[in-house]
């Protein structure tokens, strides 16, 4: 029996760290995609040191809480997909908690945006929101197709 437990219990400590080490190596891309995002901003919208440095503690907190709160949503939402096959999941619950997400992302939103309206002058903050307009555009169109919609 004992040397039954030693394999499994090595297996699950190896297993354990595997998956413990994913996680992190995901939180570090996001950080990173973090960091590329904000190096954007800074040179597209042109802001000065010091708007820099009033800037990034407020888009990093954004960002971060951006990212929780859409890692919770994917759970959910991937948990309704992996129910039984027999069982429908229940739609009603998926359309309150869609429309839950996009009132928090609002909320988010309008949140960052009166914080940053406070350190920002009006046309830097327009030029800021269209760096970020253009990072998402940019985005967009580095992230490659699965085939071509354009005929339908």
């Amino acid at each position: 029996m004992k040397t039954i437990k030693f394999p499994i219990i090595f297996l699950l400590l190896v297993l354990s760290n595997f998956l413990n080490a994913q996680k992190v190596d995901s939180w570090k891309k996001v950080d990173e995609m973090h960091e590329k995002k904000w190096q954007f901003l800074v040179d597209q919208s042109q802001l000065s040191p010091k708007e820099v440095e009033l800037v990034k503690p407020i888009f990093m907190q954004y960002e971060k809480t951006v990212w929780k709160q859409h890692a919770k949503d994917r759970e959910f939402f991937k948990a309704a997909r992996n129910i039984k096959n027999n069982v429908k999941p229940n739609y009603a619950e998926l359309n309150d908690r869609y429309a839950d997400v996009e009132l928090i992302q609002g909320q988010q939103f309008k949140n960052y945006h009166l914080k940053l309206r406070k350190v920002l002058s009006p046309e830097s903050l327009f030029k800021y929101y269209k760096a970020e307009r253009d990072f998402k555009r940019k985005l967009l169109q580095d992230f490659p197709s699965h085939g071509d919609h354009s005929e339908r």
